[in-house]
């Protein structure tokens, strides 16, 4: 997945950045070992490291907290004009994130294999969206199909929607 790049001022600097967001979210017991930082034009515009077991939120992935400070500082959704470092590949619930936020482009250090290695496991995740496992943790039911049609029709019609 990843892509060889030499190192220069700025990818030491954001890099070492995103591991010291990751070393203090880990010394205060806020979650696993995993920081990032959002990148604007060379700089530093967000940083976040694992807020789980600080918020009770399992969402909370240091991605996803960057992702959500630059949105609010740059004040829109989109940043497809940005960059984020992280210090571990992302679970298929980051990589989603960093793909609706629009972001192009991905540095990151550790595998999913290393993450694993230390019990952040996502291969039954991987399995699930492959088709490779009938196990189902999560039972999917469908209700009110008619009902929230008709939401999906008001938004169609709707003139002054906003896209994203």
């Amino acid at each position: 997945m990843g892509q060889v790049i030499l190192a220069n001022e700025h990818t030491n600097s954001h890099l070492a950045a995103a591991i010291r967001e990751a070393k203090k979210g880990l010394r205060h017991n806020h979650g696993g070992p995993f920081g990032a930082v959002i990148v604007h034009r060379s700089r530093i515009i967000a940083r976040g490291h694992n807020e789980v077991l600080r918020t009770n939120d399992p969402t909370a992935h240091a991605e996803i907290v960057a992702i959500r400070k630059a949105s609010a500082k740059l004040g829109r959704f989109d940043l497809g004009d940005c960059e984020i470092w992280s210090t571990c590949e992302p679970c298929p619930m980051c990589f989603a994130a960093i793909h609706w936020a629009k972001i192009p482009l991905l540095y990151y250090g550790c595998t999913h294999d290393d993450a694993a290695a230390i019990g952040f496991d996502d291969a039954f995740i991987y399995a699930v969206i492959r088709g490779e496992t009938s196990e189902k943790r999560l039972r999917l039911v469908q209700h009110g199909r008619p009902e929230c049609l008709e939401l999906f029709n008001e938004w169609r019609s709707k003139q002054d929607r906003r896209s994203y």
